[in-house]
Parts: C-alpha cells; sequence; structure tokens
C-alpha cells in the first residue's frame, strides 16, 4: 500500500484482517463502488476455503449461486429486457435465494471453521426474507465475512444490527485521517538528535515517512530540530518546526497544523524504525469503522504506538495539562481505548539508545 492519497489502494488482507479483529465487532462486510475489488480481497481473505456461498453473473444472461464446500449450483437471477433503466436488468428467480440459496446458508452453519463467507449481497435477494432469515441465523453461530453492494449497505445494516459489523469501504478505506508524526524529543539518552542517525541507509524519521505514506489525507511533522523539518520538506511533507518545551505542545501544534473536517488524527512517533505500513493501515482502517474509539498499536500484551484518536477528543488534545501527552487521555478514558495488532513485536521498539539503535539494524536494517 504505497499508492497516493486516493485511498483507492488494494489493501493487504493481512491488515485487513487485524483491523477487523481489533474492532471487537463480530461480522466484516466489505463495501464500495463497482469494480472496486470487493470479491477480490473476499477471495484472499478466504484463501483456507470458508463455508459459504459465491454470486457470479453472466452478463445479459443469469445470475448463478455456488455453495463454496460442495460446488452445487443453481440460476437465482435471469437478465429481463422488460424491465426499465439499464442497470438492475436482473429478476429473481423464485426458489433461487429462498429456496438453494436458504439451505446453502444452513448448511454452512454446520461445516468446520469460525468463518462463512457470502459473495455478494445484492438488490435480487432484497425480499428474500427466507434467505435473510436464515443467514440471521448463521450469523448468530458463525462470522460473516461478505461483500455487499454499497446500495444495499444500509438495508443490510438494519438487518443486523450496526454494532456488531466492521464496515471496510473500499473507495474510502482509512476514513479521513489525519497524521501528526511526533519528532520534538531532545534524544537525551541518545546522546543528541536521533531522527537522523541512519538506519538501513536512510535517516530514521524517513522510516516513519514511509510507513505514513499514501494512507492519510492531512500529515505533518512537529519537530525542534533543523535538519529534520529540512529533510521532511524535502520529501514533501509537511513539517511544524518550534522550540516549545512540552508533549502537549507538541500534539497541539500537530492538530492546529492538521485543521478540522477530519474524522481522526494518529499520533505517530518518529523514533519507531520497524513500524510497518501494515500496521498503520490496519489501524487507520479500524478507526475508520468507529469513529468513538481509541486505537492503539500492541503485540500480545504489550501496548504502544501509534495512537488515533477520533475527533470527538481532539478538543481535549488540545487542551491537555503541561507536560501530558495522548496517555493522559487513554487512561482517563479506558473504555474507549481498542487495540490493533502490530505484525511483530519490533514495530512497538523505540530507538531510544544507540545501542538499540545498532541492534535493530543489525537485526532488521535492510
Amino acid at each position: 500500500m504505497t499508492g497516493l492519497n486516493t485511498n483507492r489502494r488494494y489493501p493487504d488482507a493481512d491488515a485487513v484482517m487485524r483491523a477487523y479483529v481489533g474492532s471487537g465487532r463480530r461480522h466484516l462486510i466489505i463495501t464500495g463502488s463497482r469494480q472496486s475489488g470487493k470479491s477480490t480481497l473476499l477471495r484472499v481473505l478466504n484463501g483456507s476455503g470458508c463455508a459459504g456461498i459465491t454470486t457470479h453473473a453472466v452478463p445479459r444472461d443469469c445470475v448463478i449461486l455456488t455453495e463454496n464446500m460442495t460446488g452445487r449450483r443453481a440460476v437465482v437471477g435471469r437478465y429481463d429486457t422488460t424491465r426499465p433503466g439499464e442497470e438492475r436488468k436482473m429478476t429473481t428467480v423464485p426458489g433461487g435465494f429462498d429456496g438453494f440459496g436458504a439451505e446453502a446458508l444452513r448448511r454452512s452453519i454446520d461445516a468446520p471453521g469460525t468463518f462463512v463467507t457470502v459473495d455478494e449481497i445484492g438488490y435480487l435477494e432484497h425480499n428474500c426474507h427466507p434467505y435473510f432469515d436464515a443467514l440471521s441465523a448463521l450469523m448468530h453461530k458463525k462470522r460473516l465475512i461478505a461483500a455487499v453492494r454499497r446500495e444495499e449497505l444500509e438495508s443490510v445494516l438494519s438487518r443486523f444490527g450496526y454494532e456488531n459489523v466492521f464496515v471496510l469501504d473500499l473507495d474510502r478505506m482509512y476514513g479521513n485521517v489525519g497524521c501528526v508524526i511526533m519528532a520534538s524529543g531532545m534524544g537525551v539518552r541518545f546522546g543528541g538528535n536521533k531522527l537522523m542517525a541512519t538506519f538501513g541507509g536512510e535517516p530514521m524519521i524517513g522510516r516513519i515517512l514511509d510507513a505514513t505514506h499514501g494512507i492519510f489525507d492531512r500529515r505533518v511533522v512537529v519537530t525542534r530540530h533543523r535538519d529534520v523539518a529540512d529533510y521532511c520538506a524535502a520529501r514533501h511533507v509537511g513539517t511544524v518546526l518550534h522550540d516549545l518545551p512540552h508533549r502537549n505542545d507538541t500534539v497541539r501544534l500537530g492538530l492546529e497544523a492538521i485543521g478540522c473536517g477530519l474524522d481522526s488524527c494518529m499520533f505517530c512517533p518518529g523514533d519507531q524504525p520497524l513500524l510497518g505500513q501494515s500496521t498503520v493501515a490496519a489501524l487507520a482502517m479500524a478507526a475508520a469503522g468507529d469513529r468513538s474509539s481509541v486505537f492503539r498499536a500492541a503485540f500480545d500484551e504489550t501496548v504502544g504506538a501509534p495512537v488515533i484518536f477520533p475527533a470527538q477528543m481532539f478538543a481535549a488534545l488540545m487542551t491537555l495539562p503541561e507536560g501530558k501527552g495522548g496517555g493522559y487521555l487513554m487512561k482517563r478514558h479506558p473504555e474507549r481505548v481498542k487495540t490493533v495488532s502490530a505484525a511483530n513485536r519490533w514495530e512497538l521498539v523505540d530507538a531510544d539508545t544507540v545501542e538499540t539503535l545498532r541492534v535493530l539494524e543489525e537485526q532488521f536494517g535492510t
């Protein structure tokens, strides 16, 4: 995921699953416009061959439903030239979804495994109540991963409950999110400005710029170091150069620079050289699906950074007590904090000393 800020890049399947698990929701729905990659992503996620069903449209002919585990097939839709307009020309075949489809879903309840996949839910089955009854029964026993046409998303969510579903919108999979890169540390333990220390052939701050590239609507580096500001500017990343003393100053300056109109903002340390773009993306996707929770990176029982705060908490971040950072708010509101797993524990390691940086580079600095 190294593209431009169009938010239409094909998602890392591992990051999607970590975002989904971190959301705490029971089911995953993938939505988006036509040709956005819903079915492609679902097939990748279904690499182990989950039970469920797959629909396939034969243009200007029919829609075929296939039961994943048995390969059984049935025609559930027929092309109808009498239907008005250029789209939605298929007509539901009696007994297709309500008969074969519902039976396939009921069989999936007893299939091995935790997950069932449905590709996709569209307009044909909209009024097929036995089919949706079977789908509802399945969702009480299994975890569902489904591709849903955008036009049917609200109807599907209203049937099954917003609180139970993590929605990944492939047209806007990271939401409207900003990023403040915290690069104002004095480097006392390191013995100087560690952010310009070489790691893997580039300044350490460059690793963070790489990890956060192509995900955020707005991104800014807040630093007290002129060489860091110059380096980031040369890479066309906005900077705030300051000489204020406290962590709360860095948070406030970053939010002021990012501006308003965001759904959330990530605060990312500049000294975690092994932080990967997949983990940053997973955090952003999780936050896009839940605009009231705080999401932070973790691995096993270790919690760390980056952290994404929802817009609801921006005012509190702007007025943090002197010397405090976002951790102050997380301690005050632990019920709002969720974790998203990092790809490995090394992503959370701060290079606070020359020795730590040396060890990290010896092991991973390629």
